[in-house]
């Protein structure tokens, strides 16, 4: 599984600020603390990397349950090449190179033991030199997603990845299984939405001031619409409002669940609901098409004592085989069936 870094995608101009990186790896995120400057390349660093930390939690717990797995590392990669000035990001990221690190999940591989900080350049995976690589004229990104490509083809094998930096460095990290999909930063939104690849969080949505369990809940009701396929079961029978909000219901009462399984208290996903108390549509969902926040609330509460029942017995919360889908897993419509 990759954590791709989405906020540079959403970015016209970075102030490319010389105020050092943001080391967000602490165990609490604070985005009252955040003093960099709110469009320099830091600020945007800290919040993608609260993100990735809890998004590698979320993915890395629930993943004997996922349908679909990938070898991952929990490493992002950033190229300053994708900038509007790529002279100013080096100077300001004091690079040589082009590639350096953008994000490192905490407890990931790649972050577990904080070797891999934010903007530690890094000019090899395996022996492929990423500065090698080759621009496309008008698809600035294109570099940055070959990168990313090849250090998912070194991941298929399973086999420890060696990454080398500009000081010349070496380390192998070896890769764990973990949920297929990314999640994204959105600098300019405040959407909470997910497809059945990834995630993507607004940097701007009220949920980054939450703490770490209830801001997990609100990442962990679009993991759960990304790892139940809900964008192909809607794709397959029509996004009708009657549709969406089976989808929607199903993704609120799976949260405890993944929740449970990645060490938070279950019961944070009921708390999540009652302080954004989304009503049937607005700023966080589809207008019409989606259930009230009281009747989101009982169907999480519908959960919660299988969900401790189970984590008391076995130590984890198993959904594959204990979750009663309310979406028929073979994409046809369970209501029509009865």
């Amino acid at each position: 599984m990759r954590l791709a870094c989405g906020w540079a995608i959403c970015i016209s101009a970075l102030l490319l600020c010389a105020d050092g990186t943001a080391h967000a790896n602490a165990k609490e995120f604070d985005a009252s603390t955040i003093t960099h400057h709110p469009r320099s390349i830091a600020y945007y660093q800290a919040y993608d990397q609260h993100l990735q930390n809890i998004g590698w939690k979320l993915a890395r717990a629930n993943a004997d349950y996922c349908e679909r797995t990938a070898s991952s590392i929990g490493l992002q990669l950033q190229d300053v090449t994708t900038f509007s000035d790529p002279d100013l990001a080096r100077q300001t990221l004091r690079l040589s190179g082009d590639f350096a690190v953008a994000t490192s999940a905490q407890s990931s591989p790649a972050g577990a033991d904080g070797s891999l900080w934010q903007s530690r350049e890094i000019t090899h995976l395996g022996t492929a030199n990423l500065n090698d690589l080759t621009t496309t004229k008008g698809a600035k990104w294109d570099r940055l997603k070959r990168a990313h490509d090849l250090l998912d083809q070194l991941l298929e094998s399973r086999d420890p990845i060696s990454i080398t930096f500009a000081s010349g460095e070496r380390t192998e990290i070896a890769p764990v299984r973990a949920c297929a999909g990314r999640f994204e930063l959105a600098a300019d939104s405040d959407k909470l939405v997910a497809t059945d690849e990834r995630v993507l969080i607004g940097l701007k949505s009220k949920i980054f001031a939450y703490p770490e369990d209830m801001f997990a809940s609100g990442v962990a009701h679009e993991f759960a619409h990304m790892v139940l396929g809900h964008t192909a079961w809607l794709d397959r029978n029509g996004r009708k409002s009657r549709h969406t909000r089976l989808t929607e219901l199903e993704a609120d009462r799976l949260m405890p669940w993944l929740l449970a399984n990645a060490g938070y208290d279950p019961a944070a996903a009921i708390r999540f609901f009652e302080d954004y108390r989304p009503p049937s549509g607005g700023v966080l969902f589809v207008r019409g098409s989606h259930p009230r926040w009281r009747e989101r609330v009982e169907a999480v509460a519908t959960e919660l004592h299988q969900v401790r029942a189970l984590i008391e017995r076995e130590g984890k919360a198993d959904w594959r085989t204990h979750f009663r889908r309310g979406v028929d897993p073979d994409l046809e419509l369970a209501k029509e069936r009865r």
